[in-house]
Formats: C-alpha cells, structure tokens, sequence
C-alpha cells in the first residue's frame, strides 16, 4: 500500500477524556487477567505496526526487562511533537486523552489497529509508571507519566530535548499497575506468538523480541518473508497436504484482501480471520464473506464436473471446508468491531468485497490448477458421506438418552431453571462426587460425576467420541449440542447453566482429568470457553492447623511456603490428597461457596497457539511432546 501523506501536529484529532480507564479498565483491555496484561504490549505493538503499514518502520524490537516493565521501540516516524491545538505538545495529548491520535486523519494513517486510538493512551493509564522517548526532527524528545498523569515538566508546552540523533522513530517503556492487575508478570510464550503472527502478517517487517528476566536471555527474530503463505504451512506443520497452499491478494472499493489457504488429509477446518493486523478471534463479515463464496464456488464446480448429480444435495459450508487452514486478512480504512477489543469485524461492506474477490480469484485459480481443485471437492465428498453417517448416529444418540433431573443416574441437578444463576460441577469419582451432592447448594448448584479420565477426543474418531458414556452424559447434561466439524448443532442459547466448573484433585491425576475435558470443549464445544462458561475450581493442597490461632487453607506449595515463614508457633499439616478426604462442609467452604472460593476462568488468547498445543500434546506424534517436556520440565507439577 502507498505511503500516507503529512504526519504532523494537525493529525492529532481529539475526541473526549481519559478518566473511566482506571475505574474500569476491562473495557478497553478486555480483563485484567494475563491475558489483558499481555494487551498492553500489543496495543504498543499495533501503533509501530501501523507506521509500518503507512510505509515507515521496518523494525520493530520488545524488551520484557528485569524490573518487570517492557519496552517498545521501533524506527518509524516518531509520534509528533510540535504544538498541538490544545496547547501543549502533540505527544501529551496523545498520551493523556482517550481517542487522541493519528488515527483520525486519513492523511497520517490510510488504515490501523489498536484500540481506534486509544491503545496509547489505555496503556498509559494502567502502568505505575510510563517513559516515551521520541527521535524526530534530529533530537530525541522525552516524556514521563505516573498512573497516566504527566510527571515531566514541559518547556513552554513542548517536550525537552534530552539528545540529538540522526534517526527516528518512538520507545516506550512501561510498568503494568499491580493495584489493577491480577498479576504484572508478562507471559512470554503468547507474546512471542502474537509477534511471530504478526511477522508472518506484515512480511517486509522484522520483529526482535527479547526476555531479559530470566538467568539467561531469552532472544528471538521472527522475519516472514512468505507472509501468509508461511502462517499457512506453519499452521499445518507436518500434516499431509492434500493440495498446494493458494494465495491471492487483490483491493477492491478501497479494501484490500490478502488470503492463503491449503487442504490437509484431516477433518477439521482452521480459518482465522485479521482486520488492519488484529486477530479477530470470532470472526465477522470478512470470514462470512469469504466462506460463503468458497462454498459457492466449489458447490458449482462440482455441478459442472457432474460430481454432484441433479438430485444431489449441495456440499455444506462445513463439508468444503473440512481439511482446510486458511487465512484471511484485510485492510479497512473504517473498520467497526463487536466490543472494544475487536474480537468481531462488522462491516458489511468487507463482507461484500471479500466475497467478491474470493470468488474471482478462487475460480481463477482452480481454473488453472484442475488437480488442486479435484483434491478439494474430494475432500467435500468425504466430508458429506462422513456427515451423513454421524448425523443418523447423533439422532441415535440424542434419542435414546434424554435429559432429566437424574441423567444415568449421574447428574444430581440443581432446582433451579434459570441458566443465569445455575453452575454444574465435573467432578471425577464417586467419593468426591458424594460428598459434593451433600455439600453443594442444591438451589442453583448441579453435581455431574464421572469416572476416571474421559476419551481423549484429539486421538478418537467421531464415531468414538459419540458412543462415551461419560461425553454423552455432558453433552445432554449442558443442553447446548455439539459441533465436529462435519456439521453443527451447537446452540450457546441452550445452555442450561452459566458456568460449567471443572472440580478435580489437585495433583497429576487431575492435571490430566482437566486437560482431557478442556480438550473436549475446545475441539467439540469453543463457544463454551470463548464465551467464558468454563473454569477450573481451585481446591486446597492442604489444611493448617495452628496449635494457636484459626485454621487456615492453603491452596498451593508457595502458600505454604509463606505461611512457614510467617506463622509462628507450631502447627499441623494436612495435605489432600484427593476432593474425596474432605467432608461436606470443608469442601463447601473451599471449594463450592461463591463467597470463598477460587476459580479460573479458562481463556483463549491465540487460537493459532491454542490449535498447535492441543495438537502437540493430545495428539498422535511423540516427538514434538517429547521435546514440549523437556523444554518446560521446570514447570511440571509433580505429586509429593
């Protein structure tokens, strides 16, 4: 794309305060988890990368420093920082005001991401403390914030030179506040993934990561060259192609849509959607677009091959699909998103121009490519015949078990009717199972127990799958259905209860019980996890009894490590070994009463990181797991 005109002071559009990022951060970041921690640094990310985009930056390097903080540079432009119309330097107003930015001007940014101008500004207000370093105009410029109020005194309200160079471009480095976020510890893996999604999305872009806090440093590079392409093979890693990896890229009413995909010997689909270099985890108009074309497409070649006769039933979205990873990316220059953190594109007019260009393109392609082509509808033709089965097995299934207040004699349900106030508990074992029957509260509280570890549905066919007594007894139990990947029945609307609480032991055992079940819903069930019905109930290890003083639960070896620091007098241990030694009341205490317990809410933040850790460690290949375990030993749980 071409290069933007003037970037100056009168780009910098003001549109309203800054004050309700503080009181309400998740909003603008979507939690204040790890993952909403995490987003601090992407949203940074985003605004080079949008220099980038405008024909700027080359380069782009992330430092998570030793002092906790993390630093962002890259060699753009430098954020402006002549007098702004308010009175004070260009970079202030970005910085203190919510909706300030570069943004707004089509001269400075013909397309962006980040959060429509508020990452700057967001980030700002959610670091203890925030320092901006700016090389413009041959001098460096600094600015320094607390909590996101300036701290630097300003000279005749411009920024004070503090150097001179012949470069130019932006450093920012910050300090998440720990009285907002649940945890101020960045998690490097999803950050080296997010960048290393973001190289193989901007392909003339280089990428520097560094983690400095470790004992020894953790450097990498990511530089993609084959852009799209390269996601696509890295995506389907060492699966069996089925056909070559297609490309097109192609701009239309002044949106440009780039897309890869490929066919692989395995029936599921892998389609992710990006808008202006945001990942757009549930999709929006341009993944409707694109798939609904695709569909037609291959539905009336088939016609015209006679593959599929007069009497035939046209291939399912699902069916053409199946086998596929794709990735489609557009640039908008107004993109309008469901909820802040753009999780949803919605402009209709992506959808129209992405189905065009992929139906042109798609065709042309295939035209010249017959064997690519016959390889894709034969996978439609497995897809329909396998589709066909499962739906006879699945009417079998659904048939012959209903769901009532004592499912198999297994479900012990709540009283209540009212999805918004019920909760199910996945308990493994009788024992356990009996003791939360009697602890729980039967008003709004379901106990669903199970035996042993489930099916594990990343190595089992669907047919498999099915008949499990235990995955069918969940599916009836939760009322919602289930998707596979050969159709889809999943309806998030039928959900009989609000939070789906996974309740296992707190050692090995039940490491490997929860991963089998999150395994379940993320292949057979996302809509769970991504709409946040899932967690992982955090029972006690263990129980300290003080010869002097209350009785106090400790959730874990480093509280108990505190607690021998801290505690003085003598005490005695109890660890639980299994849900099952404690009684009814000590687990109601612990682990049932909304008013004491822990939980975690299972998020996905990467659903290309997601896709290849399930794959890696639930699949069928040891060698890839093998070096997982190695490679992450030091963070094994081990039973004592």
């Amino acid at each position: 794309m071409a290069k933007s005109t003037d970037y100056g002071a009168s780009s910098i559009k003001v549109l309203e305060g800054l004050e309700a990022v503080r009181v309400r951060p998740g909003m603008y970041i979507g939690s204040v988890s790890t993952k909403g921690l995490n987003h601090l640094i992407y949203e940074i990310v985003d605004n080079s990368v949008d220099e980038h985009l405008a024909g700027f930056c080359t380069v782009i390097k992330v430092y998570l420093e030793k002092d906790g903080s993390a630093t962002i540079i890259d060699n753009g432009r430098g954020i402006p920082v002549e007098m702004h119309e308010k009175g004070i330097s260009a970079e202030r107003v970005v910085f203190t005001t919510l909706h300030a930015g570069g943004k707004f001007d089509d001269s400075a940014y013909k397309t962006s991401g980040g959060l429509h101008g508020v990452g700057s500004s967001v980030v700002n207000a959610l670091s203890n403390y925030m320092t901006v370093r700016i090389s413009r105009n041959g001098h460096i410029y600094e600015d320094k914030y607390e909590k996101g109020v300036p701290v630097q005194e300003l000279v005749d309200g411009l920024l004070p030179v503090v150097g001179k160079t012949k470069e130019t471009g932006t450093t920012i480095n910050f300090l998440p506040d720990d009285t907002i976020f649940d945890k101020t510890y960045f998690k490097a893996e999803d950050v080296k993934s997010r960048l290393h999604e973001t190289a193989y999305l901007n392909p003339n872009l280089t990428i520097e990561f560094e983690d400095r806090r470790g004992e020894e440093t953790d450097y990498a590079v990511f530089h993609e060259p084959e852009g799209l392409v390269g996601f696509v093979k890295a995506m389907n890693g060492s699966k069996e192609a089925v056909c070559d990896v297609v490309y097109f890229k192609s701009e239309l009413e002044n949106i440009e849509v780039e897309c890869a995909f490929q066919y692989v010997n395995e029936f599921h689909e892998n389609v992710l959607g990006f808008c202006n270099n945001i990942y757009n985890a549930e999709g929006g108009t341009h993944i409707t677009g694109f798939k609904s074309a695709f569909t037609n497409v291959i539905n009336n070649y088939a016609r015209e091959l006679n593959i599929l006769k007069e009497k035939d039933q046209n291939f399912t979205g699902a069916d053409v699909r199946n086998g596929m990873t794709a990735v489609i990316s557009v640039k908008h220059p107004n993109p309008r998103f469901e909820g802040q953190t753009k999780t949803k594109l919605d402009n209709q007019d992506a959808s129209k121009v992405v189905s065009k260009i992929t139906s042109d393109e798609v065709v042309r392609y295939f035209d010249r490519n017959l064997d690519n082509l016959k390889a894709v509808i034969s996978c439609a033709e497995k897809s329909a015949k396998i589709r066909k089965s499962e739906e006879k097995a699945k009417t079998n299934m659904l048939s012959k078990q209903k769901y009532s207040f004592d499912s198999n004699g297994k479900l012990a349900n709540c009283e209540s009717r009212d999805p918004k106030l019920c909760e199910i508990f996945i308990v493994e074992g009788d024992s356990a199972g009996g003791s939360a029957k009697t602890a729980r509260n039967r008003k709004y509280q379901a106990i669903l127990p199970i035996r042993g570890k489930i099916l594990n549905v990343e190595k089992a066919s669907i047919d498999k799958v099915l008949a499990n007594a235990e995955i069918k007894t969940m599916i009836n139990a939760f009322g919602c259905g289930f998707s596979e990947g050969y159709g889809n029945d999943f309806d998030i609307t039928k959900l009989r209860y609000d939070k789906i609480i996974i309740m296992a032991d707190a050692d090995v055992d039940g490491a490997h019980i929860s991963t089998l079940l999150l395994t379940l819903f993320y292949r057979f069930m996302p809509e769970l996890i991504s709409s946040g019905h899932v967690y992982i109930a955090m029972p006690p290890l263990y129980k300290a009894m003080p010869s002097k003083g209350e009785e106090e639960y400790l959730y874990d070896d480093k509280a108990l490590e505190k607690y021998r620091k801290t505690h003085k007098g003598s005490f005695t241990l109890q660890r639980y070994k299994g849900l099952g030694e404690m009684d009814a009341e000590q687990l109601w205490e612990t682990t049932l009463n909304p008013e004491t317990r822990k939980l975690k809410l299972v998020e996905i933040d990467d659903n290309f990181q997601a896709d290849r850790i399930t794959e890696m460690l639930m699949g069928t290949e040891v060698p890839p797991r093998k070096k997982y375990i190695y490679d992450h030993a030091k963070e094994a749980l081990l039973d004592i």
